[in-house]
């Protein structure tokens, strides 16, 4: 039976991709371009108000945390960011998109080929190897087998597991799975690597251990954008934007 051929360069983006690992865009748009982003919830009669006006522009190759208190609205912003929830008013252009004009389906495949998440869980499938659970998000986008194979081995060598390829999640320390959902959050070649609170789940030895592999894959050009509560975890970052009442209260990468 003939393989599944792979989906038109013009929704993968074959081709604009340089040899960072992930392969940040070389277009001159920015990463995340959002402007004056509202946010409600409605719950029957009351109206929460999540974000209240926010704008936020991240270049490629930029390394980001966003932080702030519960309540701040940087849950909902990184749910906006991902493309996991739709905003209510203002406009959101991820790569030069406008993802505010997308259906349902093209978000979908927005998510799964320009954004690669990292979750605190790290949702890895416990009965398959570590490089099958890489390549997952290369089956749906119709990747043929050897390359997918490929792929993710490659990115596991990167990110330090090339001898651990073929452990099961329960046969790896929470360092090494957190490692390995980075590797397939790079695997599609994303726009940007979004990570929400990706060590709240680990010590402070496996924290420091993934932050130096954030730190080195932005060192290669790729784009990051970290949701945490950890100011030492921030601190990592280049560019330290902080949320306040649905607002940003401040943005060391501001422009002056």
């Amino acid at each position: 039976m003939p393989e599944k051929p792979s989906p038109p360069t013009e929704i993968l983006g074959e081709g604009e991709w340089p040899n960072s690992v992930s392969g940040s865009l070389t277009t001159t748009e920015p990463v995340i371009d959002i402007r004056d982003v509202r946010k409600v919830y409605s719950t029957g009669v009351v109206e929460v108000e999540a974000l209240r006006g926010v704008s936020l522009r991240v270049e490629a190759g930029e390394y980001v945390a966003i932080m702030g208190p519960s309540g701040s609205g940087k849950s909902t912003l990184m749910h906006i960011l991902g493309c996991l929830d739709l905003l209510t008013t203002g406009s959101y252009r991820l790569a030069g998109e406008d993802v505010g004009a997308l259906s349902e389906m093209d978000l979908a495949a927005i998510r799964n080929r320009r954004i690669g998440f990292v979750f605190q869980q790290f949702n890895l499938l416990p009965a398959l190897a570590a490089w099958r659970n890489v390549e997952l998000p290369l089956c749906y986008s119709g990747v043929r087998r050897a390359e997918r194979k490929a792929r993710a081995v490659e990115l596991l060598d990167r990110v330090g597991l090339g001898d651990r390829i073929e452990h099961r999640p329960n046969e790896l320390s929470g360092g090494q799975q957190s490692r390995v959902a980075l590797a397939r959050a790079l695997v599609n070649r994303p726009s940007m690597v979004l990570a929400d609170e990706p060590t709240g789940a680990l010590d402070s030895t496996a924290t420091a251990d993934v932050l130096s592999v954030f730190e080195e894959l932005n060192r290669d050009g790729n784009t990051i954008v970290l949701i945490t509560h950890e100011e030492e975890v921030a601190a990592h970052a280049r560019r330290v934007v902080r949320l306040r009442d649905g607002l940003i209260e401040s943005d060391s990468g501001a422009a002056r």
